[in-house]
């Protein structure tokens, strides 16, 4: 019975350690693009800002969960718009021969890293300091719709007369299509690894929607590798959930002008909660659009739903 308890221990010791290490590996980035601009480091996150002399309107994105700010950049890829975007905290930067350059205004975030919160800090950053026009928007994505809500409830001033779209967001009472228990988020330090082995399979190919373009393919096949160590990921995951449990419709009133889309089609997030809490935030003048068939990935699948600049934004 003694040398059972014994080897017992050893293994759990092997276990534990093997987490250990797999949680805190750093991982290889799977791709970069070549970027026409400059990039602000801002404590454990990155912010991105495309050279534009005399921009028509500017638009500030924020990336999703295991996403990364390319996700943005084949759409908003007009000449006259200045593209600023966020590169989460502790993630990989997408972009060939960053050109890193410094400022005053740089202030390292004081929420936890891996938090909505935090990005959302740099966010609001980029937002006070960065844009060159009168006309901005700020697109969030997924987890960057929470992130952006989170933004302008720590400085509903910034987004005054600031246009906000919500793609396919994690929202206040909002859920994910699937339970994500403890126990799973212990065990990712091992699910990782398999995932980076095999981004597209049987088990999730439900999840991404069409991938007949080689772009859209390339980007989720991408998505396992964008964060720089799965712990990150655990402290994202989190983090989301939760923001989702703890916020209700009170946060959308700091929104002056916003807009949620709903894919009808999503299989990351729930839809029906997705709809609810939506809908709620309908009496603060947050407009909805439902777009039928449409995976979570609304950009990429069906970028013809997106409105044009409105002028109203800047109102």
């Amino acid at each position: 019975m003694q040398w059972v308890l014994f080897w017992f221990g050893v293994a759990l010791l092997v276990v534990l350690a093997a987490r250990y290490w797999l949680l805190r590996k750093e991982s290889k980035p799977r791709a970069s693009e070549a970027f026409d601009g400059v990039v602000y480091q801002v404590g454990a996150a990155a912010i991105v800002e495309r050279h534009c002399e005399a921009p028509a309107a500017t638009v500030i994105c924020m990336h999703g969960f295991v996403e990364n700010l390319t996700y943005f950049t084949g759409f908003y890829d007009q000449p006259d718009v200045q593209l600023i975007a966020v590169n989460s905290c502790a993630y990989h930067l997408p972009i060939e021969k960053p050109h890193f350059v410094q400022a005053a205004w740089i202030d390292t975030p004081m929420a936890p890293e891996g938090s909505i919160e935090y990005d959302a800090e740099v966010l609001n950053l980029a937002l006070e300091h960065l844009p060159k026009s009168q006309r901005v928007r700020v697109h969030g994505h997924s987890r960057g719709g929470a992130v952006v809500l989170e933004a302008a409830r720590q400085r509903p001033d910034l987004f005054h007369s600031v246009e906000v779209i919500l793609e396919a967001p994690v929202l206040p009472q909002a859920r994910p299509v699937s339970a994500i228990s403890p126990a799973a988020m212990w065990f990712m330090g091992f699910l990782v690894p398999l995932w980076r082995r095999k981004p597209i399979s049987r088990h999730n190919r439900g999840a991404w929607g069409p991938l007949d373009d080689e772009r859209k393919r390339a980007f989720i096949e991408g998505l396992p590798f964008n964060s720089r160590r799965t712990d990150v990921m655990v402290a994202n995951l989190r983090s989301m959930l939760l923001w989702m449990e703890q916020n209700d419709a009170e946060i959308f009133g700091c929104l002056t002008h916003g807009i949620i889309i709903v894919p009808g089609k999503d299989r990351v997030l729930d839809v029906e909660s997705m709809t609810e809490s939506a809908q709620s935030a309908a009496r603060y003048g947050v407009s909805i659009i439902e777009v039928d068939q449409c995976s979570h990935f609304v950009l990429l699948d069906r970028p013809d739903v997106f409105p044009a600049f409105s002028a109203k934004a800047s109102a």
